[in-house]
Order: structure tokens, then C-alpha cells, then sequence
């Protein structure tokens, strides 16, 4: 996968409530649905004073000034950082073909596929702060989906959220229950998800992890996920966080 394309990837499977075109911008209005879908972005070269129109039309949607940065926005980036931006969530994306984690037969009763997500699903998203404004933003995707929820030692144990876009699927909002972990319970969830995945004809199976998140990146480089993108976050303080 290209940079370009698991970025067309995320906005479609994770979408914000609206993408509004504005001038250099794409601005997302994410009605309380976390920064991936609250983020401005660019794709072209931008000046100083484009920022302000940013910030400006972000202040319009009620919403802080939040900036998503990719590869190779250097110059952007600097820009940022003069203002008094700092950067939040390095994050990483990976991807594999489906079929190379479609090799082993799930165990039985382990992952279901359900959609709408039952109260339990909801219930262990909310252990791990993903609230009714989040689960909004799986709602809204239009694609393909589901929600699947793992099972372990005739317990619920997780919860995750899997759409397509083209022939791409993308895995979010993987929650396990702390007394649930250690038992492999995010490795059947990504099977799970490219078993469901390759039904709807997908070629590829991608996420997206903050890079503090150490054992997620650990469990898809060890499930043989390729890094295909990273991106950041630049983020406008309080002067209370100033100190």
C-alpha cells in the first residue's frame, strides 16, 4: 500500500461526520469522535498564513486547532512547531495481504462477527475509553463492515470494529479486557477480522497504532504486518499545559 492510499483508507472506514474542502484544507468536524476524525490535513505545499485559516474555520466548527501530519510535511511541520505546536501520537500503519492471516483455522466459539454491536461489545469499548461518540464513527462508515467479539475461556474478552474500502479492509477500536489478556486474544481479533475480510473480497488487512501502544506494535509485527505509513499529530496547548 501506498502512504497515499491507507490515508483514503482510514477517512473512509473511520469517517468524520464531514470533510469539508477549504481552500488548501480538508477539515474534518468529528463531533466528539477522537482526533483521527477531527483532524485538518493537507495535501499540497501550504504558507503561514494558510495556517491561520485553518484555525479560524476549526474555531467555526467548535472544535481546538488539531493538525494531522504525514511524510514529507517538513515544511508544515516547522511551521507548526514555531507557533507553539506540539506533537501528539506518532502513529504507525501496517498491512499484509488478508490470506496471510487466514492460515489458521479460528478455534471455535472464539470471534464472532456482529453487527450492531451488542451492549457487552459496548460495555468493554468503554473500559478502554472508546464511548458512544466513537461508536458513532463506526456507524457512519458506509462500507462493508462488522464488529467482532472475542471470546475466551467461555468469557467476552474483546471487541473490535473491521470496514472496507475498495479492496482494503482496516481494523479498529481492538479492545481486550485487562484480565482477558495474555492468552493471544489480539491475534484471533485480527484473524477474525481478515477471515471476514476475505469474504467480502479483500485483498489487504490493515491498522493503525499510536506508537506508545508497545504491545499492539508488537502483536502486528509479530503477526508479519509491514509498516506502510506513519503520521503525528500537532496540537495548540492550554497555558495550563504550558508549565
Amino acid at each position: 500500500m501506498s502512504d497515499a492510499s491507507i490515508f483514503d483508507v482510514v477517512d473512509a472506514t473511520w469517517p468524520a461526520a464531514r470533510m469539508i474542502k477549504d481552500g488548501p484544507w480538508i477539515l474534518r468536524e468529528g463531533k466528539g469522535g477522537g482526533k483521527r476524525v477531527s483532524a485538518a490535513s493537507t495535501e499540497i505545499d501550504v504558507e503561514d498564513a494558510d495556517i491561520d485559516q485553518a484555525e479560524q474555520a476549526m474555531a467555526r466548527l467548535g472544535q481546538d486547532a488539531l493538525f494531522m501530519l504525514r511524510k514529507g510535511q517538513q515544511g508544515l511541520d516547522r511551521l507548526l512547531e514555531t507557533r507553539g505546536y506540539r506533537v501528539l501520537d506518532p502513529v504507525t500503519a501496517y498491512a499484509c495481504p488478508v490470506v496471510q492471516l487466514t492460515d489458521i483455522p479460528l478455534p471455535r466459539v472464539t470471534v464472532f462477527e456482529i453487527w450492531e454491536p451488542l451492549a457487552i461489545m459496548l460495555e468493554i469499548w468503554a473500559k478502554g475509553g472508546i464511548g458512544p461518540a466513537r461508536v458513532d464513527v463506526m456507524r457512519r462508515a458506509t462500507g462493508p463492515k462488522t464488529s467482532l467479539l472475542g471470546r475466551w475461556n467461555e468469557h467476552p474478552a474483546a471487541a473490535a470494529f473491521v470496514a472496507m474500502h475498495g479492496d482494503t479492509a482496516m481494523v479498529h477500536a481492538i479492545e481486550v479486557l485487562e484480565h482477558q489478556r495474555r492468552h493471544g486474544m489480539g491475534a484471533w481479533i485480527m484473524r477474525g477480522a481478515a477471515f471476514w475480510a476475505a469474504r467480502q473480497g479483500a485483498k489487504t488487512l490493515s491498522v493503525v497504532c499510536t506508537d506508545e501502544n508497545t504491545g499492539a506494535n508488537r502483536l502486528y509485527t509479530s503477526l508479519g504486518m509491514a509498516v506502510v505509513g506513519h503520521y503525528h499529530y500537532r496540537y495548540l496547548p492550554d497555558e495550563k499545559d504550558k508549565s
